[in-house]
Formats: structure tokens, sequence, C-alpha cells
């Protein structure tokens, strides 16, 4: 450096505003890069013209077979009547207290049994074979 002539301070203010300017220029460069980075990025996940088209026709094709199976329903002569629809919900209910009703019977004899019965309950259900419905994860319909 030595060999270099000396720079007068004009010449190094106009140096300095030149590292100025292109400092800028390269950070509008590169924010320009990231932005388009981005655009890229954004492109090439986003779906194909021809995966598009594959798409649009299995859509059209799932549609079609949905209207389809919707005009068989519509169409089927063996539909539920309001009466045949009341009578299975009122026979449910019937069924369902008949359910509770027999539930506690068996609850309340169980329960005189087990007042003298010397061991536990769980033990008197094993020896004389009694399923629950808890045992099965079964409960009563509301």
């Amino acid at each position: 450096q030595e060999q270099l002539p000396a720079a007068g301070d004009a010449e190094l203010r106009g140096l300095d505003g030149q590292i100025a300017e292109r400092s800028a220029q390269l950070q509008a460069l590169q924010q320009s890069c990231r932005h388009m980075e981005a655009e890229l990025r954004e492109l090439n996940s986003s779906m194909t013209t021809p995966e598009m088209a594959k798409e649009v026709e299995a859509l059209r094709k799932d549609c079609a077979s949905y209207t389809e199976k919707l005009e068989r329903i519509k169409s089927a002569t063996n539909h539920v009547t309001p009466e045949e629809k009341e009578k299975v919900c009122r026979e449910q209910q019937l069924y369902r207290r008949e359910w509770r009703r027999r539930k506690r019977m068996a609850t309340e004899l169980l329960d005189a049994i087990l007042e003298g019965y010397p061991k536990s309950k769980k033990q008197f259900f094993e020896e004389v074979g009694i399923e629950t419905d808890e045992e099965h994860g079964v409960a009563l319909p509301a």
C-alpha cells in the first residue's frame, strides 16, 4: 500500500458516497432476490396445469357418481313411512323401559343375596357366572 498514492479528503468522501450508493443497491437487489425466491417456492408448491386437469376430472367423476347415487336413493320405493318410524320408536322405548325394570329387579335381588353372602360381590358374580352390562361396555340408551 505504500506504493499507492495517498488519497485526498475529497476523493475519500467520493469513495464513501459510492460505497453508500452500492450498499443501497445491494440491499435493494437482496430484497428483490428474497421476493423472487418466495414467489418461486410458492409456484413450485402449487399444482401444475396437467395436475389440476386430472384433479378436476377426478372431482367431476366423484360428483357424477354421487349424483347417480342420490338419484337412486330418491327413486327408491322402500322408504320408511312416518307411521313405521313412530312404531319402531315406541317399540324401542318399550324395550328400554323393560330393560331398566329387569336390571333394577336383578340388582335388588342380587343385593338381597349379597347381604348374607360372606365373600365379595365380584367373587359371587364369578361363582354364579353373572355377566354385567358394564363388563361388556354396554350402556342403557338415553
